[in-house]
């Protein structure tokens, strides 16, 4: 099974050096390197390692603390190795998913993670009792006064809060939206964010287009993503499609986009359910000579 090693550094003043020998001893035969925030969740270069990792592979780091600060934040990167049938392995923890030993520690961690949950739901239930049984109303007294400071205040807490969560899922689409708006239409961006996410993760057009919409707001993404799209070609569509996929992942193989199709649930030119290599080559071949391809 191929390694591919993982090393994070925080401020350009570190060197990921120590890392990536200890991966390269590990033998991993390739490793990705990052300068970022490990609370920053929306990483390009461990996003486009998520999105090319293939079945069979391992992603190692040296610690947990490299690939994610918070256990939901590393529950949720397993998760979406475990869908497309890859494993992890940290060197210096006892996790390694293709293990017994490792699934086990990993079940440890996320039952810990939903008992930690259930203890915050029963504290705060209990207090908002207590606090009924002393005559306090619960609420903010502003809002019920519906004090205009207030109210704003409330909002941006709001906002902040909307903007967290699409931070943790930014991996999944902003890269296609970046790379794909306006070029292409909403609902084809749509079916290539969705490809790879299970069934639980997968966006709607409208909460895919709020998110954008705040992320320009806010400076994230480029005015021109919100652009209408242009006009094209019935037989230029799959084609497009299969340049997007073939851009966000150079090294993909044609197989595999024959199985990202299939999840996508495109059918083939000829109206088939089941893609084959030799057509998706040949709709490489046309994306080049129409210019899609870069």
């Amino acid at each position: 099974m191929p390694l591919i090693g993982y090393a994070r550094v925080s401020t350009e003043d570190q060197t990921p050096l120590p890392q990536s020998q200890a991966l390269k001893s590990a033998g991993c035969v390739e490793i990705h390197e990052e300068q970022a925030s490990g609370g920053n969740r929306a990483r390009p270069v461990l996003a486009r390692l998520l999105e090319r990792i293939g079945k069979g592979d391992t992603l190692v780091v040296v610690r947990i603390d490299r690939l994610a600060r918070s256990l939901s934040h590393l529950l949720e990167v397993i998760e979406r190795l475990e869908a497309k049938g890859a494993f992890f392995r940290s060197l210096m923890d006892p996790i390694d998913t293709s293990s017994p030993q490792g699934k086990f520690t990993l079940q440890v961690l996320g039952a810990a993670a939903e008992f930690e949950r259930a203890l915050i739901r029963e504290r705060t239930k209990a207090g908002l009792a207590s606090a009924r049984t002393k005559g306090r109303v619960g609420g903010n007294p502003g809002l019920r006064a519906r004090d205009p400071a207030a109210l704003r205040k409330v909002r941006l807490a709001r906002q902040d809060g909307y903007m967290e969560r699409l931070n943790e899922t930014a991996q999944d689409w902003v890269p296609h939206v970046r790379r794909l708006r306006p070029d292409m239409a909403w609902e084809d961006v749509l079916r290539i964010v969705n490809g790879p996410l299970p069934r639980e993760r997968q966006w709607t057009q409208s909460r895919l287009l709020r998110a954008v919409n705040a992320y320009v707001r806010d400076g994230f993404l480029p005015p021109t993503v919100l652009d209408r799209a242009g006009r094209r070609e019935t037989d230029d569509r799959l084609p497009a499609i299969v340049a997007a996929i073939k851009g966000a992942d150079p090294d993909i193989t044609l197989q595999a986009i024959c199985t990202r199709l299939e999840a996508m649930r495109e059918r083939t030119p000829r109206g088939r359910t089941s893609w084959q290599p030799s057509s998706v080559k040949m709709l490489l071949e046309r994306a080049e000579r129409l210019g899609l391809l870069a």
